[in-house]
Order: structure tokens, then C-alpha cells, then sequence
């Protein structure tokens, strides 16, 4: 039987990450900071679960919905984030279009799918090559924060062209949708924990 922290009675800290020895006490806290311990994180996969579920839900309106509107004295304009991407691409820009594209459209979906086969997978207890699993969960974790560049370059893109024009350039409702893709997928990213890969494998059954 493998020797799992679990099994040897040691519980980690999710506030400061001291190991502390589990005792009889159904209250175990934190010798450190006083923060409760847990042998795995609470509700994890239902948590997880309802942050994918809202992330999902948004992330058509995130892709569909306009995130720039642009108004002057020759008309308005309303763009998605793919027809942002477009107007790039023509007007030559092919680098910050392809950022654009990959960033805000792709990784969000492989972030939604990654995870959707992460809980799904932990919830059945598989035992499906686990450590394939890990390195799916490390990478979800690692390509969160480049979901914001689309945000990022349309406040850019905002203030300077208010700036420089008298142009009025607006956040629309899809950059809100987009923003709370990204942060709900951020969520149940950390809100899943990954040790319930290994649990099946390694025979532990909390």
C-alpha cells in the first residue's frame, strides 16, 4: 500500500502549507495559522461542477455578444472578439490576431473541456492514466492568466483611442461575459483538488 500523507496521518494547510499530524478531533486546525484542515478540499467536485456550469453558460454569449463599441461622427460599429480578430488579420496585424484568436476563443474551450473530463473522471473514481490527468490539471492551471489578454488589449485599445480621437469607444456586454468565463474556469480550476486523481489508484477511499 502506497504511504500517502493521507494514510500517515498528515494534513497540509491550504492557508500556509505547514504539514500538520492529524489527531482524533473532528475540528482539526492549523497548528500554525488556525485555519481548518481537511484531508481533501470540501465539495470540491460540486464546487467545481457549478463554476464550470457558469463558465459554459457564458462562454456563447462571451464569444457572440459585442466587446467593443465604437460610435463617432460616421457611424457606430460593434465587434465581437472574432470579428476583432478579423479586422486584425485584414489590416495586417496577423500576430496580435492570432493572440487574440488563441487567448480568448481557444483556450477558454480547451480550458472548459480540460476540466469537464478532469471532474468527470474524478467523480467515477477512474483510474485512467493518472498521471496523463495531472499534467491536463497543471496546464489548466498554468494557461488561465493568458485568457485575459483579449481584456487587456480592448482597455488598451479603449483608452487610446478616446485619447487620440473624439471617437467613443465603450466595453460592451460580451467583454463582461468573457471576464466571467475566464474567472469562473479560474475558480473551478482551484477549487478542484487534484489529489482526487490519485486516490482511486493509490486505493484511498477518505
Amino acid at each position: 500500500m502506497i504511504p500517502t500523507a493521507a494514510r500517515l496521518g498528515l494534513l497540509v494547510c491550504h492557508s500556509c502549507s505547514l504539514v500538520n499530524r492529524a489527531t482524533e478531533r473532528d475540528d482539526l486546525a492549523c497548528a500554525r495559522c488556525g485555519a481548518a484542515l481537511h484531508k481533501r478540499k470540501p465539495d470540491s467536485l460540486l464546487l467545481s461542477w457549478i463554476l464550470l456550469a457558469m463558465a459554459m453558460a457564458l462562454y456563447v454569449p462571451a464569444n457572440v455578444l459585442p466587446v467593443i463599441e465604437s460610435g463617432s461622427l460616421f457611424g457606430s460599429q460593434r465587434d465581437t472578439i472574432l470579428s476583432g480578430a478579423k479586422f486584425l488579420w485584414d489590416s495586417g496585424d496577423w500576430l496580435i490576431a492570432v493572440i487574440i484568436f488563441v487567448a480568448s476563443i481557444v483556450l477558454p474551450a480547451v480550458k472548459i473541456a480540460g476540466l469537464g473530463l478532469l471532474l468527470a473522471t474524478s467523480q467515477r473514481r477512474s483510474t485512467w492514466r493518472p498521471r496523463l490527468r495531472a499534467r491536463i490539471y497543471r496546464v489548466m492551471e498554468a494557461i488561465g492568466r493568458w485568457s485575459m489578454v483579449d481584456i487587456f488589449v480592448a482597455a488598451i485599445l479603449v483608452a487610446l483611442v478616446q485619447f487620440r480621437t473624439v471617437a467613443q469607444v465603450q466595453v460592451g456586454p460580451g467583454a463582461i461575459a468573457f471576464a466571467a468565463v475566464v474567472i469562473f474556469t479560474m475558480f473551478a480550476a482551484w477549487a478542484f483538488d487534484p489529489r482526487l486523481i490519485w486516490d482511486p489508484v493509490d486505493g484511498f477511499d477518505e
